[in-house]
């Protein structure tokens, strides 16, 4: 059977005909229009969401549905709620602004209806799809820091999670490789000489051995001349081959004359590079007199107080046990124990090795062959019952180790004194921007973390469990590192007893609300003021860093004390804030939502400018530590607590029950735990550190934070008209002293109306004398006792 020629006239059907629709020209023309004008809306509402969209965020939250049912809701974008929900959607949600390159189909697509092709519709798609993954992907791994207090998401959410999903995955620098070799692969695929191009660059290196330019020149004179031939439109195949080999013939495309000229041309200008002139210049650097300008000293902020001394370390004691050893005796024991109770359950291990801590001893084992470690773990109470231990902690498998840890509590635990963690060389040596020392870890080592690193720390633990002993090792280690002029506390004890005794180092190291006789916050509304303007300072220190070019405290302070920014401008050297709560839970049980949305705003977002956080309470549950106090604040420390559950709830991870008190805790930072016996400072050397602190020079008053003023409500009821009351206002009103509680929601949920036209009501309720003002979260007061009362109201005022 004769085969059948393949010409090479074969048209390959296309991936993406026609639809049957547009061959009427007249159904053709309206969709081109459509297609045109829609493309315009979308780049447009694009655009305007880089103006309007942070305005418009708060009114994207709610259902899509009510947004564009309610007509009362209006949007800034210019392209209306539409616009706006599509630009959030597809940037913020998406792909950020990768999302432009959409922009870009959809104009190729137009252009294929009016006829006009210039690229393939099906490489456009996928090209630009790979091109807002990879984009997203990089601009959320470069910007997510610097847009964290921003409305904008670079990256959008899909570029955000891939990325840190590859940072906790390979590293930031393992990311950073992965992101370039992506965008190496798109260009090498997407582009036919991208490999041709690459090769011209390697190629294109200065050559030292006259010799070896000779030979190259020649095969670059080759390689040129391929280039300048133009092909037949048809063969882009052949031309690819071309391109692979590097090879081609001359007398296929050009003369042999022509050829030999270009040759002995090619090898002239050879000649010449070889023989090209040197031209020396002599350096005039010797002859020139460098003129020397006087520039401005740096700025010192600690000037002010220029004799501060710092507290010297005999102010702490050397606290020390009667018998703090571990003897070996007891050592041979426990691992006899240890041995012998795994053993009872046809477990064998192959080594045993013991460190020794300050409260606990570390026995890494390490399993035979073919052992589970789930086994292992499960034997954790018949461990603690052979070793009659108040308790042990299996550690099963040790990061990094290829053993499983068996902490045994040491029969009489060491006291970790402050003063030997102070005059640790670790910390005198720490380099850190608030350098805080916790303790000592298992292996004896002074335990030292950055606060600006965390950058907000939760603790809780049960009570009595040395909390308060943390937060004064925290405060204790800061004041010893740190200048008046560079930090400032705000300290927030609602409690009034825990944090009193720093009162009188008010004016070095304390921050204030304006007007205030205490500088240590216990009343609930002050702590709601102060949170709030927390907030504002936040704000100012952001607007600042904006116009100084600064992304974030250090490099600000850094411009400043090379006066590199002017105070006449509202500059100033900006200390670090930290905000110490005793006891979060009794806020939250009395204010709400009022203390949690601020304290949720500052975690979110005043890293950057040097305002972070500690919160302690000793009610470790989910109602108190809520998910968004978890998710705002990585860094965490738990003492110990009652129940597995407590545990899980400050660390995610069971631990914290196991401790034995007494200022053991864990330590969670980036999914790890850390034990570590917290250092002991007692009253008395707080006091001798704060009374040598006070009695040096101090500023006229302690840090003055902005002005807060609360949103009043006594004002919204003027302008009501409750002539032009609603429908359901007597009945509302019936039913609000009925129940004796004055909500909206609680409107909204009986009448099945709408939660504006119940605040509206709420309003009138309140106009009207039943209900008093707005007060945060708590529900309003009922001024009108009784039926009887209300009726007469109702009939003497409003009728």
């Amino acid at each position: 059977m004769a085969k059948k020629k393949i010409t090479n006239n074969t048209k390959a059907k296309p991936r993406f005909s026609t639809p049957k629709f547009l061959a009427d020209e007249r159904i053709k023309f309206l969709f081109g229009i459509t297609l045109s004008l829609f493309t315009i809306y979308i780049g447009l509402a694009f655009v305007s969401f880089f103006f309007t969209g942070g305005a418009d965020q708060s009114k994207l939250d709610i259902k899509w549905l009510e947004l564009i049912t309610d007509s009362k809701v209006r949007v800034e974008n210019w392209t209306g709620k539409t616009g706006a929900y599509i630009s959030n959607l597809v940037i913020n949600k998406g792909f950020g602004i990768a999302s432009f390159s959409f922009l870009y189909v959809l104009v190729v697509l137009t252009l294929r209806i009016w006829g006009v092709k210039i690229q393939s519709l099906r490489k456009t798609i996928i090209y630009t799809l790979l091109f807002c993954i990879w984009f997203s992907v990089l601009m959320s791994f470069l910007f997510v820091q610097s847009t964290s207090h921003s409305f904008l998401f670079l990256g959008g959410v899909h570029g955000y999670f891939i990325s840190e999903w590859l940072i906790s995955l390979i590293g930031n620098i393992g990311t950073l490789f992965l992101v370039v070799l992506s965008f190496l692969t798109l260009v090498t695929f997407g582009f036919q000489n991208s490999i041709s191009f690459f090769k011209k660059i390697v190629k294109s290196k200065p050559k030292t051995d006259p010799i070896a330019d000779n030979d190259l020149s020649k095969a670059e004179k080759v390689e040129n001349e391929t280039e300048s031939i133009i092909q037949p439109p048809h063969s882009i195949s052949h031309e690819q081959d071309i391109e692979d080999t590097g090879v081609i013939l001359e007398s296929e495309f050009l003369p042999k004359e022509e050829s030999i000229k270009k040759t002995k041309a090619s090898e002239a200008e050879a000649v010449k590079k070889d023989l090209e002139l040197k031209i020396e210049t002599v350096s005039e650097k010797e002859e020139i007199v460098s003129i020397k300008h006087t520039s401005m000293e740096d700025f010192d902020p600690t000037l002010d107080l220029s004799n501060y001394q710092y507290p010297p370390i005999n102010l702490l004691e050397a606290h020390h046990s009667n018998n703090s050893s571990v003897s070996k005796e007891e050592l041979e024991s426990n691992k006899d124990k240890i041995v012998e109770t795994l053993r009872q359950y046809k477990i064998e291990i192959t080594q045993i090795k013991a460190t020794i801590g300050p409260t606990i001893t570390l026995y890494e084992i390490v399993p035979a062959p073919g052992i589970r470690i789930s086994k292992i773990k499960n034997l954790e109470d018949d461990i603690a019952l052979s070793l009659s231990a108040l308790g042990i902690r299996i550690i099963a498998p040790i990061p990094g180790k290829g053993t499983i840890g068996i902490e045994v509590p040491n029969r009489t635990p060491e006291i970790v004194s402050m003063k030997n963690i102070i005059s640790s060389k670790k910390f005198q040596e720490s380099t850190h921007a608030l350098p805080v020392a916790l303790g000592k870890t298992i292996s004896n080592e002074t335990y030292t973390l950055d606060l600006t690193k965390m950058p907000h720390l939760l603790v809780a633990g049960a009570t009595g469990q040395g909390k308060s002993v943390g937060l004064n090792a925290i405060i204790t280690s800061l004041l010893y590192k740190m200048h008046p002029s560079q930090l400032k506390f705000v300290l927030i004890d609602p409690k009034k007893v825990e944090l009193s005794i720093y009162s009188t180092i008010e004016k070095h190291f304390l921050a204030k609300l304006p007007g205030e006789e205490e500088a240590i916050i216990t009343d609930i509304h002050k702590v709601i003021a102060t949170l709030n303007s927390l907030c504002i300072e936040m704000d100012s220190r952001y607007d600042l860093l904006k116009k100084a070019h600064a992304r974030n405290i250090k490099e600000y302070n850094t411009k400043f004390v090379k006066r590199g920014l002017n105070p006449e401008n509202g500059h100033r050297y900006l200390p670090y804030i930290v905000v110490i709560i005793d006891e979060f839970a009794d806020l939250i049980m009395t204010a709400g939502k009022e203390v949690e949305t601020p304290i949720a705003r500052i975690a979110q977002l005043a890293r950057a400018i040097g305002i972070h956080m500690i919160i302690a309470t000793q009610r470790p549950s989910t109602n108190i530590i809520t998910g968004i106090i978890k998710a705002n604040f990585p860094a965490r420390i738990a003492f110990k607590v009652a129940s597995m559950i407590d545990s899980r709830t400050i660390l995610d991870s069971p631990g914290a029950n196991h401790l034995i008190g007494r200022g053991d805790m864990l330590i969670s930072l980036t999914s790890e735990l850390v034990r570590v016996q917290c250092a002991f400072v007692d009253t008395p050397e707080v006091e001798a550190v704060t009374e040598f602190i006070q009695k040096q020079q101090s500023y006229p008053t302690a840090m003055y934070l902005p002005e807060y003023t609360g949103e009043s409500s006594e004002n919204t009821s003027l302008d009501i008209d409750l002539k032009k009351r609603d429908t359901l206002f007597e009945d509302a009103a019936r039913l609000v002293v009925g129940s004796q509680q004055g909500s909206t929601s609680g409107i909204q949920r009986r009448f099945s109306i709408g939660y504006n036209r119940a605040g509206r009501i709420v309003d009138q309720l309140e106009a009207a004398g039943i209900v008093g003002p707005f007060e945060g979260s708590k529900a309003r007061q009922v001024l009108v006792q009784d039926e009887y009362s209300l009726e007469k109201l109702l009939s003497d005022v409003l009728k």
